[in-house]
């Protein structure tokens, strides 16, 4: 859990204890007590940007829901881990609860919408998202720390505040009792709530959020950890597509290269035939046999863990986010940055087990012995074989363990006194001078430490002799152009025969620079194409099913149906959705024609009339029947608060018969 210093907070304050009726917490106090006795309402004013939404939302467009606010910022692990919680929440009440993230930025490389908006896709945060840009909301609530969860009652007052993570269970019995209780006093609302994902938005590119990557010049080789698209990209050094290790599915399967699955893998590492994989999202370690084409789980159980043994077996220890993985010099052990507890683990290979290596799990910069020293978000390894080096994230940093003695400093970056890691920015030169930006990666390479300095959109070159740092390539600008070299937050660095060869993670693109000229070049991908979305039809929940009076057509090969659409008072349609409506012949779907496709079809822009042509596989004589069905989802949202949307989904079934003397069309209406 992270705090933000020298903030002044507003009046309203987001208590630390909820109160409720039949809660161990307080059995002497009601709910009414609860809602009555905290002050404030539920107020969104103040933020620069909405994401996920057509529009901004305001707190009296809520009236009838519960809301939970998720006070976060990007680059917080601990942020990261509330997600699933928030999910599974969103999940079991969907119909009750809209969850609102407020990112309350701590870099300014956060401040900026568009590098939010490419985190909330990458992240797939599937609810709305306000920019916080100017912590007005966070102010004015008086929220101290990343991350932080606000509950508001069906009348917008305060329930409660939950700082840090590992809230679900205590939420979902809130939730709950909050849910009876508004259903008991008919204040509820339960209209759908939807929004509009910025992970569901087409992405046709090759690679999707690459986060890390791994040179193997012996076997002319690229390893691409292709993040957003949950698999691993195997390219030799110029591009050319080599193999894919897995579906594409997000999962956690093991077996053959096309039917197993990663979650938001990051880190690579290659020992002999077997590349080890940080299975970030998993919380796992998997290892890919190279010569059989499998992938098997060696560390990790996929749930995440707060233990922090010496030493345990890998299979049935828990980790917590593990971010990189390296080869330390003895062949046989892996080095693992545990992002999520701000700690270096090892994975002894030969013994199957795992354990702290290095740091007390305090989120710090704390140099001495690894059993004293503290991390901030561990994300990139490297070694020369005799020290590791880390790029410590959160800390703006880069760490130096002396693989010897087992001793942890600070190599450049952070600062020299512990408690505090908001000391960053963008500054080469020598020692303390040296400022980073959330550096998420690290490569070492011809005497040199790489640094991906993320959110400055550069890479730097360390001397770890000297302490001293420059800028290899970038110039901070966001950008994906190769002269002059720009980047677009950088997080993954691997060296090979004097190419430094970078995932350009925002950019979606694998960028690569010789190291004595800075010179930089993209890397065309060649056989490479992102994986197939799955195949499914729309799903149409809550269909008013509207009888058609039989319909008599004339015979053709084809039926016309003209459909009518009229909008709730007060609603207009999402101009950025498109309708979605399914075409089906119950009992007899081969009559249909090939044309018309089982995962449906959209009209974008959408429009309140239009006329849906439905092919057939042969023309249909006079005195033939069939049933047909016409399933439609518009998206519309409340004029004046765009960004208040709902769906309203309709069943159309028709009886028809072919005459002669029937009609031109069949016709249909909501209303």
């Amino acid at each position: 859990m992270q705090r933000l210093h020298e903030l002044a907070h507003g009046p309203i304050r987001l208590v630390l204890t909820v109160v409720l009726a039949g809660l161990a917490a307080s059995p002497t106090s009601t709910l009414n007590a609860a809602i009555a006795t905290q002050g404030g309402k539920l107020d969104l004013t103040g933020g620069t940007a909405w994401i996920n939404t057509a529009g901004p939302i305001r707190g009296e467009d809520l009236k009838g829901k519960i809301v939970l606010l998720d006070f976060w910022t990007f680059c917080c692990i601990n942020c990261h881990h509330v997600l699933p919680d928030l999910a599974f929440l969103e999940e079991k009440y969907k119909d009750e609860l809209v969850v609102i993230g407020v990112h309350t930025p701590k870099f300014p490389a956060e401040r900026d919408t568009e590098n939010l908006r490419r985190k909330v896709a990458e992240y797939r945060i599937k609810h709305p998202v306000i920019n916080d840009a100017d912590q007005a909301i966070w102010s004015r609530y008086g929220v101290e720390s990343w991350p932080t969860l606000g509950l508001f009652y069906v009348d917008g007052s305060i329930v409660g505040g939950f700082p840090g993570e590992g809230h679900r269970a205590q939420l979902d019995e809130i939730i709950g009792k909050l849910v009876a209780r508004a259903k008991a006093a008919k204040t509820l609302d339960s209209r759908p709530f939807v929004v509009q994902p910025e992970s569901e938005k087409k992405h046709d590119g090759a690679l999707k959020f690459p986060g890390k990557l791994l040179a193997d010049a012996p076997g002319n080789r690229l390893f691409l950890s292709d993040t957003g698209h949950n698999r691993i990209v195997v390219t030799d050094l110029e591009g050319k597509a080599v193999a894919t290790i897995g579906s594409g599915q997000e999962g956690m399967t093991d077996g053959e290269y096309d039917k197993a699955s990663f979650n938001r893998q990051q880190g690579l590492c290659l020992v002999g035939d077997y590349l080890y994989v940080a299975d970030t999202e998993n919380h796992a370690v998997r290892v890919v046999n190279l010569k059989t084409r499998k992938v098997s789980t060696v560390a990790g159980t996929g749930q995440q863990s707060y233990k922090k043994p010496a030493k345990a077996p890998a299979k049935t220890t828990g980790l917590t986010s593990p971010w990189d993985l390296a080869l330390l010099p003895d062949g046989k052990t892996l080095a693992i940055a545990m992002a999520g507890n701000h700690q270096i683990w090892k994975l002894d290979l030969e013994g199957d087990t795992v354990g702290v290596m290095a740091g007390t799990s305090r989120e710090d910069i704390i140099d001495g012995p690894a059993a004293t020293a503290a991390f901030a978000q561990s994300s990139g390894l490297a070694t020369d074989g005799k020290h590791l080096y880390v790029a410590d994230s959160e800390g703006s940093c880069v760490r130096s363990i002396d693989l010897k003695k087992l001793n942890v400093k600070t190599l450049v970056g952070g600062h020299d006194f512990p408690g505090v890691l908001f000391n960053f920015g963008d500054a080469d030169g020598q020692g303390d001078e040296v400022k980073l930006q959330h550096c998420l990666g690290v490569a070492y390479g011809d005497g040199k430490v790489f640094v991906a300095d993320s959110y400055n959109n550069k890479i730097k070159e360390v001397d770890p002799e000297t302490r001293t740092a420059k800028t290899l390539a970038g110039d901070r600008e966001r950008g994906d152009g190769d002269s002059p070299a720009r980047f677009n937050q950088p997080a993954g660095l691997s060296y090979a025969d004097g190419t430094l060869y970078v995932a350009d993670t925002n950019n979606h693109l694998i960028r690569a620079i010789d190291t004595k000229t800075g010179k930089t070049r993209t890397i065309e991908l060649t056989g490479v194409a992102a994986p197939a979305a799955p195949k499914s039809p729309p799903r149409f929940p809550r269909a008013k099913a509207i009888d058609v009076a039989a319909a008599t057509l004339k015979p053709g090969q084809e039926i016309a149906v003209n459909v009518s659409l009229t909008l709730p008072k007060g609603y207009k349609f999402n101009a950025g959705a498109p309708l979605v409506y399914l075409v089906e012949s119950p009992g007899t779907p081969e009559i249909l024609g090939a044309d018309v496709s089982p995962t449906g079809d959209k009209l974008d822009p959408p429009a309140e009339t239009f006329t849906i042509k439905v092919p057939l596989a042969k023309a249909l004589s006079a005195g033939e029947t069939m049933k047909l069905k016409v399933s439609l989802s518009m998206f519309i949202c409340k004029e004046g608060s765009e960004g208040l949307c709902t769906l309203s989904n309709f069943i159309w079934t028709v009886p028809v018969t072919f005459q002669d003397a029937g009609a031109a069309a069949i016709e249909v209406r909501n209303k």
